[in-house]
């Protein structure tokens, strides 16, 4: 795989090694420092930086504008500025729902599509930088379609559904690429003693890094969410026109970032999809009892050594071990469907059952933006306090402990969430029938209550979806990292789908029992996650560190 930045870089894989590793002008740890020393991040290069402002500009837009979709899809139209439920459409919570889980099913399945163009044709920068431009022709179409003139035409439904459809394929093609694209900016691979100003030698750990890079990127994910905030205001106490116009103003931050970094990120350039290639070793596979060696060249030419059995083979046997080991490192993200069925409650059921509490004047749909506050109050707090205090402790907080963790803090959002289902149900005026009129007062249980379950989701983010996408990025071979992306984005997807299984149960009196199912089944997952993989942290590093000096016989092989 090619690298290109603005500096000149190393002729040979061994240069560019040497020159990384010893960054530091430190030397690897030996097997004592390595079991007692502790382990610290690397600085975070600029380029990355320039990178998460890209994602803080994308991210600020996507929440801004989809901020507002339950409200502008579940009531009627009103020009009362101020009014309690401001709508555009008046299709209903379980259309509004509906229409939400399409959204996200659609913008977490064309990641595919991204991978495979960065991959096959442009490389990642420029893929992301075409498509920025899908995503502003998106957003454009949402703000015209909007306006009180197109709304009264009946143009709000047709035009927000074809601005779901581009704006699905430009964050697609900026998802799938930005994540692994901030990760490739750090290009250590082994870990070096340094010492510090106090004295103290630590390890300064790629893997720590990396870690540090996904909590900062994952920041600014969540500072840019609060643009919901803006936007939920400027829906209630203005129009929703201005709403989704004010993310368009803010995604031109991404595109001035993309040009200034032009010639300061490490590029990857495209050498053939691995996604297509993958597609077509599974396909061998299953053609043989799922079997992954089949497709390797080497036993197809034992079975059938004519030139026409291997004629299309673009891959060699290293990429079938490297494929196994990041189906290996991805096999966590099986349970992470039903993970995004809770998460995306924030969007959708909550910002409604927010719509059926005394809110004191303040949106439903803003009071969710209280998951990231806390999560850009607590990541910097984890980042720095937290995880370095059980690494001084020794007691490490290995990825697989975190994944359950996270799903046991969303079995905790659940279990509240449906506390205070209950408690709506059983308090008046409305009691279960909490909408069945579109100007009724709400029930008189105080939206306070709704903080704990926005608390425990954020905190479930910290150590599960974090967590998730460092560990399989950490553990995949260098080639598959687009792989275990595209992997990771479209569990988001499946959860979209599996959204649409519940919404039979999105209805007034049965969200109590949706809930309680939700969180039973997080605490279930959480228990099997921690038994399934409680060695993984371990076997992965041997497995990646075989594979490694079978990659590294390889290259020796090729270069003499």
């Amino acid at each position: 795989m090619a690298i290109t930045s603005k500096e000149s870089h190393p002729s040979s894989l061994e240069e560019m090694s040497e020159d990384l590793d010893h960054s530091h002008n430190g030397r690897e740890p030996t097997p004592e420092e390595s079991a007692t020393l502790r382990r610290v991040a690397d600085h975070i290069p600029a380029s990355a930086w320039l990178v998460v402002v890209v994602e803080f500009c994308e991210r600020f837009t996507y929440y801004g504008l989809s901020g507002p979709f339950q409200n502008y899809i579940q009531y009627p139209y009103t020009d009362v500025r101020g009014a309690d439920h401001p709508g555009a459409i008046g299709k209903g919570q379980q259309t509004a729902t509906a229409l939400n889980y399409f959204f996200q099913f659609f913008c977490y399945v064309t990641p595919i599509l991204g991978a495979i163009v960065a991959d096959q044709y442009l490389g990642k920068y420029k893929t992301i930088c075409v498509f920025c431009g899908i995503y502003m022709i998106g957003v454009l179409v949402l703000v015209l379609t909007s306006i009180p003139a197109a709304i009264l035409a009946n143009a709000a439904l047709p035009g927000l559904v074809i601005a779901m459809i581009i704006i699905g394929l430009g964050t697609g093609g900026i998802k799938s690429n930005v994540s692994p694209m901030v990760a490739e900016q750090y290009q250590g691979t082994k870990q070096t003693v340094k010492t510090l100003e106090s004295g103290e030698k630590v390890i300064v750990c790629p893997d720590v890094t990396v870690q540090s890079i996904f909590n900062w990127f994952y920041w600014s994910i969540n500072l840019g969410s609060l643009s919901a905030i803006i936007t939920t205001n400027a829906e209630k106490y203005y129009a929703f026109w201005l709403a989704y116009l004010i993310p368009l103003i803010m995604f031109n931050g991404a595109v001035l970032a993309l040009w200034f970094g032009k010639d300061k990120v490490v590029k990857t350039e495209p050498r053939g999809s691995v996604l297509i290639e993958s597609f077509r070793v599974f396909s061998i596979a299953l053609r043989n009892g799922r079997n992954l060696d089949a497709a390797k060249p080497s036993v197809i030419q034992t079975r059938d050594p004519s030139e026409e059995a291997t004629r299309g083979i673009t891959w060699d046997d290293i990429f079938i071990d490297e494929l196994r080991l990041t189906l290996k490192a991805c096999s966590v993200f099986l349970f992470f469907p039903l993970y995004w069925v809770i998460y995306n409650q924030i969007t959708t059921n909550l910002t409604s059952q927010a719509g059926t509490m005394l809110l004191y004047g303040i949106p439903n749909d803003v009071v969710n933006n209280i998951d990231p506050i806390v999560l850009i109050i607590f990541i910097p707090i984890f980042d720095k306090i937290i995880y370095p205090g059980f690494r001084r402790m020794g007691w490490e907080l290995k990825p697989v402990v975190r994944i359950s963790l996270g799903f046991f803090f969303c079995a905790l959002a659940m279990a509240w969430t449906a506390i205070v289902q209950h408690k709506i149900y059983i308090t008046g005026p409305n009691y279960e029938c909490t909408l069945c009129d579109e100007n009724q007062t709400p029930n008189n249980v105080s939206i306070a209550w709704q903080i704990l379950s926005y608390f425990f989701i954020a905190i479930s983010e910290i150590f599960a979806s974090i967590t998730g996408l460092e560990f399989a990025f950490t553990n995949a071979p260098a080639t598959m990292k687009s792989v275990v992306m595209a992997m990771f984005l479209f569990t988001n997807c499946v959860g979209a789908l599996l959204g649409f299984a519940f919404l039979p149960l999105a209805k007034d009196p049965l969200l109590l029992y949706m809930y309680s199912a939700l969180g039973v089944a997080a605490l279930i997952i959480s228990v099997v996650i921690y038994w399934l993989f409680r060695d993984y942290d371990q076997t992965m590093k041997v497995d990646k560190a075989a594979l490694q000096a079978k990659y590294n016989l390889r290259v020796d092989t090729l270069e003499h």
